[in-house]
């Protein structure tokens, strides 16, 4: 059985020491799990008994495409209306626990690895109906439309139930989760799982005009970014702009992250 990570929550002792690793930069920022504490929590209208760390949105002077946040719904606590913006597609991921999701009418259970995709205008509704608290990643995108391109349908899965795709010439230690065809260009973005296995590597520094945001779900590695190597950890997050460059060392254990990047649409000129 996989486990994830999630924000360990509660506040540091006041004897810690301020020697931390968050980093923002003009090519990257790095979030890691250690202040991912309730002070730094939010909350959202229409959510009930529900509170959420938010590790990205859109800022000026960036070209971010996303926002994702870390969901926790208490028992009983859930919204019949999550979304105001009718125009934002989402991805929802279960790091614990479970929710009952409800979309177009249709009931669905997703417990840890359960993902979902809903598009612009879907409706839906989402309830922790079990005892113990649910977490999960909320990615938000405003989907771009194309004229004769039909929107996606909404769908649900677990990674567990989906294959690794191996990069060739890896030896099977290198590869991604996919819950979406990368040809299907009704997708403007995909949420993807990457996996190397211990002592894998991503061989070069890739640079791409792909932004990224990557949650480290579980093991540790030694991550490019920019000009920078940052040691990283299962609960980290990194936000990586268009072009910024990234690699990677995998640890003694098995590393893997949540990966959001936009695809498939035209570059926007700025004319």
């Amino acid at each position: 059985m996989t486990s994830y990570a999630s924000p360990i929550a509660g506040l540091p002792r006041q004897m810690d020491l301020h020697t931390g690793r968050a980093t923002f930069t003009e090519a990257y920022a790095f979030i890691p799990r250690g202040v991912m504490r309730d002070i730094v929590t939010s909350y959202l209208p229409h959510w009930r008994d529900t509170r959420l760390w938010i590790i990205a949105r859109p800022l000026s002077g960036f070209a971010e495409t996303f926002s994702q946040y870390i969901v926790e719904v208490f028992p009983g606590g859930g919204s019949e209306r999550p979304e105001e913006n009718s125009e934002a597609e989402g991805v929802l991921f279960v790091v614990a626990g479970q929710v009952s999701l409800i979309i177009e009418g249709k009931s669905h259970v997703l417990k840890e690895g359960g993902y979902a995709f809903l598009p612009p205008g879907c409706a839906w509704s989402l309830v922790n109906t079990s005892t113990e608290p649910a977490r999960f990643h909320w990615v938000r995108k405003r989907y771009e439309r194309v004229d004769g391109v039909e929107v996606p349908q909404p769908f649900v899965a677990n990674e567990q139930d989906e294959p690794i795709i191996w990069m060739p010439d890896t030896k099977n230690t290198w590869g991604t989760t996919r819950f979406v065809d990368p040809t299907d260009v009704r997708h403007d973005m995909h949420v993807n799982i990457v996996t190397l296995e211990p002592g894998a590597v991503i061989p070069f520094e890739e640079t791409h005009v792909m932004e990224h945001g990557l949650y480290v779900l579980e093991g540790k590695a030694a991550y490019r970014l920019n000009r920078d190597w940052v040691e990283v950890e299962a609960g980290d997050f990194m936000w990586l702009r268009a072009f910024c460059p990234q690699a990677c060392y995998a640890g003694p254990e098995r590393f893997r992250y949540l990966l959001y990047k936009d695809v498939n649409r035209h570059a926007k000129l700025p004319f």
